[in-house]
Order: C-alpha cells, then structure tokens, then sequence
C-alpha cells in the first residue's frame, strides 16, 4: 500500500508544499517587519511627520534615550512607549530633562505640538505602544459624571487626593496636581503610567470609563467653591488643622480677655 500511495504521488508535490511554505514564512515576516509603518498609519502619521520627527529626537532626545530610542542607564527604552507616551512628557514639559532626578517636574513646554506630533510619530514607528487618543476617545459628552467620581476615587484619589490636587508619595516624589492637567493629558497619562503611576489599559478601565473620569476631573477643576474659603480641598486634615489652629486660638484669646476683664 505504502509503495503504490508513493507511485501515486505527483513528482511536482514536494514543490508545490515547499512553495507554498515559503509563501507562509513570507507572509508572516512581512506582517511582522511592516508592524512599524502599520503602527505610524494607523496613527495617520506621515513619512514627513516620522522623518521631521526623527530628526527634533536625534537634536533633543537621543543624548540620553540613544538614537534609536534604546536607552541607556539614566533614560528608559522607547521603544514600544507608543505616541501616547511621547505627547504626555513633552506636552506637560517633563521631557526634555534638564538633569537625572526622583522625578521629572513640570516646565515649560519647549515644542510646539506639530513638533510634539512630529516625534510622537517617530516613536510610534518604533514599535507599537500606546497611541494618542482620537477627538471621539477624548468626547465627554455622553460619559456618566458620577461613575467618573466613583472611578476616580477608587483608582485615582489614593495618590492625587479626593479634590485632584496632588499629594506626597514615596522617595522625594509626588503625585501632581490635575487641575491644570487636559483631557488629552489626563487620557495619556492614564494608558501609559508615567513614573509612580500604574497603567490603566482598556483591560482595566475602557474607553467609556476613562471618559467619565475625565469628566469627573473637569468638574473638579470647575468649582467655583461657593461655600467660602476652600483650604485647596485637602481634606479632613488641613479642617481639622485649621480649627485647632484658628479655632482653639479664638478660644484661648477670648479667655484670656475675659480673666483680665474680671480682674
């Protein structure tokens, strides 16, 4: 049976398989090897975009992240930190650094946001990573106010306080304010993890959460505080503190002005 199914076998098989094999392997190390430039098109970016781009990263950039966005042993890879990444540190201008520190703090932007747009594009290329959010992932208009509340304080309030005013953390660094932060900074801050701050991917938090919490945030940077003096919203604490203060003081001095009065 064996030697008749060997007869029966076309001599052009073992070609054609063969062939077909190689069509395979070369499909898949085409879908691999254009993930880069698929990466900058699905961002709509352009070749004078990513060309622009290299060239402000190579001037700006690449003394400490390399020229090809590797790295080195005082800056992180790029490679794979999406746009997403690049438009959050340089549009809030943390990056460029001025020096290695616990922390990056917030300056002056140095770029224009072509410019910021530019490099974003670049990196894409890189590799694929977290991407710019779109004008419709950034649209609050429909997202729901109070689940954006509740997001916010069991995800985001540990760190930036219930008001978003920012708060102290670990090692010389702090969580900063949000009342100045936009929704395209709020939004990629969220899906890249900047510093101390953890991920929040579409797994953890969708699109429609991470809206409504954006809107959350806006209505807090809103408050006019009709109630009076606000003590920049920090909590139990600072009233707690300000009545000790304030508070006990009034009293004392009030008695000492009684006691010398009845004397």
């Amino acid at each position: 049976m064996n030697s008749m199914a060997a007869r029966r076998r076309h001599p052009a098989t073992l070609v054609v398989m063969l062939l077909l094999g190689l069509l395979a392997t070369g499909a898949i190390y085409a879908a691999v090897d254009s993930g880069t430039s698929a990466q900058a098109a699905d961002q709509k970016w352009s070749e004078t975009q990513v060309e622009t781009g290299k060239k402000l990263f190579a001037e700006g950039c690449s003394s400490c992240h390399g020229l090809g966005g590797q790295g080195s042993s005082i800056a992180p890879t790029l490679i794979g930190a999406g746009s997403a990444a690049v438009d959050f540190q340089v549009s809030t201008g943390r990056m460029p650094l001025a020096a290695p520190g616990s922390q990056a703090p917030v300056k002056g932007v140095i770029y224009s946001q072509a410019e910021i747009d530019a490099m974003a594009a670049w990196v894409a290329s890189l590799a694929p990573g977290p991407k710019v959010p779109s004008d419709a992932m950034l649209d609050t208009s429909k997202a729901d106010l109070a689940m954006g509340g509740e997001l916010f304080r069991t995800n985001c309030a540990q760190c930036h306080s219930f008001a978003g005013k920012g708060g102290a953390l670990s090692d010389g660094t702090a969580a900063p304010t949000l009342m100045n932060a936009t929704p395209r900074q709020i939004y990629t801050a969220m899906v890249t993890g900047p510093a101390s701050m953890p991920v929040f991917s579409n797994a953890t938090l969708t699109i429609e959460d991470k809206q409504s919490i954006i809107k959350w945030i806006g209505s807090l940077q809103a408050n006019d505080n009709p109630g009076g003096l606000s003590l920049s919203r920090l909590g139990p604490v600072t009233e707690g503190l300000f009545v000790w203060v304030i508070g006990l003081g009034a009293l004392i001095i009030v008695a000492i002005w009684i006691g010398v009065k009845a004397k």
